[in-house]
């Protein structure tokens, strides 16, 4: 590679938006998929070249993640893998899906579910504190959220860890076990992308975002310790609502029924 033909600027400004994005993922569980999605299809980037950048970056900072969660004991193995095997599956689904078809026609309503949502999660943050109970829907949740994440270039996160916190699950330990599953979620959809549209979607992009994520990942799993659960909760509900808003303004869905 010709260093001296690298855009420097703007390879600092994707590792910025990397840390700052892995550090909101390592704390709350979700958004470093959905906010650099969000930033590459700003760019012009393809939906599926996007998604498997994406994907390819969380590959290395998910297993840093997953290690420094499991590191400050914040993982429940059982959840872990009552989630990570069908959300695999769910993601190899996923990534053919858009790699061959147009995902952009369900994309509206997932994001219109998540902003409810997120709205629901702000509403149980400030009237009621946590009260923990055991999750029943696992499984399928897992297959929903590896599926949409791949095919919607994002949203393992909000998706799986937000339903979780719906169902009562502890905020610090469902937000350590669903980093630490997306480690082996990322690792088959890239390598399916990567059959499905070779080595070309790895962009200049793609190496900002890494280093980034990979500078944030040991830092987000402190944080999700030591932050109070009610905190935790509705810092959650307050990200998924608004990057779930932000999304959905800009899709051609909306564009078309307020343009």
């Amino acid at each position: 590679m010709d260093l001296s033909a690298l855009d420097w600027n703007a390879l600092f400004l994707f590792i910025a938006i990397g840390f700052a994005a892995q550090m909101v993922d390592g704390a709350l569980g979700m958004a470093f998929g959905v906010i650099s999605n969000t930033l590459l299809l700003s760019i012009g980037v393809p939906p599926a070249a996007a998604s498997a950048g994406v994907h390819a970056v969380e590959t290395v900072t998910t297993a840093v993640s997953g290690i420094s969660h499991t590191l400050h004991r914040n993982v429940d193995w059982k959840l872990f893998l009552r989630l990570m095997i069908p959300g695999v599956i769910g993601g190899v689904l996923g990534a053919y899906v858009l790699s061959n078809l147009d995902a952009g026609i369900v994309k509206p309503f997932i994001l219109v579910y998540l902003t409810a949502i997120g709205i629901y999660l702000v509403y149980r943050g400030l009237r009621y504190p946590p009260q923990e109970r055991k999750p029943r829907v696992i499984m399928p949740l897992g297959l929903v959220g590896g599926f949409l994440d791949a095919a919607g270039g994002g949203g393992w996160g909000p998706i799986v860890t937000s339903n979780l916190l719906v169902q009562g699950a502890s905020p610090r330990k469902t937000i350590g076990t669903v980093n630490t599953a997306e480690f082996f979620l990322t690792v088959t959809i890239s390598a399916t992308f990567i059959t499905q549209l070779g080595w070309e979607a790895l962009t200049l992009a793609t190496a900002g975002l890494l280093i980034g994520g990979i500078l944030a990942a040991p830092f987000g799993a402190m944080v999700a310790k030591r932050v109070n659960a009610k905190y935790l909760l509705l810092f959650v509900g307050v990200v998924l609502t608004l990057t779930s808003i932000y999304n959905l303004v800009h899709t051609k869905f909306f564009a078309q029924l307020f343009g």
